[in-house]
């Protein structure tokens, strides 16, 4: 299978398992995997660590943010033990407090202020792709990425994400009830597809992985034939 230099972007709904299915090919292909929505929340943790107020809903008399985008540097390490690419926030490990309901309830806000969308993609495209790279968010097929080599665009029946996304918070110890998750999803799925700058949609010529029914094995077969369709797996 030919990986060198493979670019492959995987946007979606919230929780609908972009990370998991994104890691699981990265290591298959034995690429690099990088977590776009982890960068717009270690962003979300530095607001609340500063006390920096969230942007208006409606948009409007927001503060200009440029000068809060200088003190922010965010950088991914691998974790030897793992294997696994950590987020660090201005040289801090955050890759447990990105995960929290805290976070997740305002990282939408967050990401929708233009500023931080052109900084952190600015940042996403000068990463070092040339041994190939697995990207997943909300606007890599679009914005990032638009000349990826392969686009997938997942999502999964809601409920679903939301049983997903809970169990995950359980074994994390992350107090939170399932009416809490629902509402949560509902919310970042309606700010993520009517933000202005980059919304949720699918890239042109994305294609479509359902996961409502799927494993992670059938989802990795599923993009390893998309791969093979476009000739670039044998």
């Amino acid at each position: 299978m030919r990986s060198n230099g493979v670019v492959i972007a995987i946007d979606g709904h919230s929780s609908c398992g972009k990370s998991t299915v994104a890691r699981a090919i990265a290591d298959r292909l034995g690429i690099r995997y990088i977590d776009s929505g982890a960068m717009y929340r270690a962003v979300t943790v530095y607001f609340m660590q500063n006390n920096i107020p969230l942007p208006a809903v409606d948009g409007k008399d927001n503060p200009d943010y440029r000068p809060v985008l200088e003190k922010i540097n965010i950088e991914f390490h691998d974790n030897l033990k793992t294997g696994l690419a950590e987020v660090y926030l201005n040289g801090q490990n955050v890759n447990e407090e990105i995960r929290s309901m805290e976070v997740s309830q305002a990282v939408s806000r967050v990401s929708s202020i233009k500023e931080i969308r052109e900084k952190m993609v600015w940042m996403q495209q000068h990463l070092d792709r040339h041994k190939g790279i697995v990207m997943d968010g909300r606007d890599i097929g679009t914005t990032v990425f638009p000349d990826a080599d392969l686009k997938i665009f997942m999502t999964a029946d809601i409920n679903i994400r939301a049983q997903r996304r809970f169990d995950e918070l359980q074994r994390k110890g992350i107090k939170a009830t399932m009416e809490e998750v629902v509402e949560n999803l509902r919310m970042r799925d309606h700010d993520d597809t009517n933000r202005e700058a980059s919304p949720l949609r699918m890239a042109d010529g994305a294609v479509v992985l359902d996961n409502t029914h799927l494993n992670r094995e059938q989802q990795l077969d599923f993009i390893v034939k998309s791969l093979q369709h476009k000739g670039l797996s044998d």
